[in-house]
């Protein structure tokens, strides 16, 4: 009986590990392309005319966004995030550019899924005065809904002096 129920436990074992394969109708490298462009007009859509709609494109739209930055504040929710548009719509701020570099994308098995890292320096002005994240470290997960790419999650961080 006790040989009977190791033997049942470890046969479901096996068929309740099967490791998944990869998608074999994802184009790894299109996929890397689409999912690169989508974190470079998450922060550059402001240089670009403010234009909203590119930001709203490609920000997750549901209460489980979330965004920390480097001064310990955490954005919880699509809502809260929508609130800063005051801030970046105000004609005080400028957004004069960004750079994104060191980036490392990786896809889950399925396809639907992106984590990356790089580093990132986003050059603004409030009210005439810098307003500047230089060395900017950056982590993120996006996840393809509906055929597009959208950030689910995003980190900010500067290094220790």
């Amino acid at each position: 009986m006790k040989t009977r129920i190791i033997l049942l436990v470890f046969i479901l074992s096996l068929f309740s590990c099967q490791l998944k394969k990869e998608n074999p109708t994802v184009n790894i490298d299109s996929e890397k392309d689409a999912v690169e462009k989508a974190i470079k007009n998450s922060i550059g859509w402001a240089v670009n005319n403010k234009d909203t709609s590119i930001l709203y494109s490609i920000i997750a739209k549901d209460e489980n966004f979330l965004e920390v930055h480097p001064n310990n504040r955490v954005v919880k929710g699509f809502t809260e995030f929508k609130k800063a548009e005051k801030f970046w719509l105000d004609p005080r701020f400028k957004a004069i550019k960004t750079e994104v570099w060191d980036l490392k994308i990786n896809l889950s098995q399925d396809g639907n899924v992106a984590w990356f890292f790089c580093m990132l320096n986003d050059i603004n002005e409030w009210d005439g005065k810098p307003s500047v994240w230089e060395n900017t470290r950056w982590t993120g997960v996006l996840e393809k809904r509906d055929g597009r790419w959208q950030t689910v999650q995003q980190h900010f961080s500067f290094a220790q002096q």
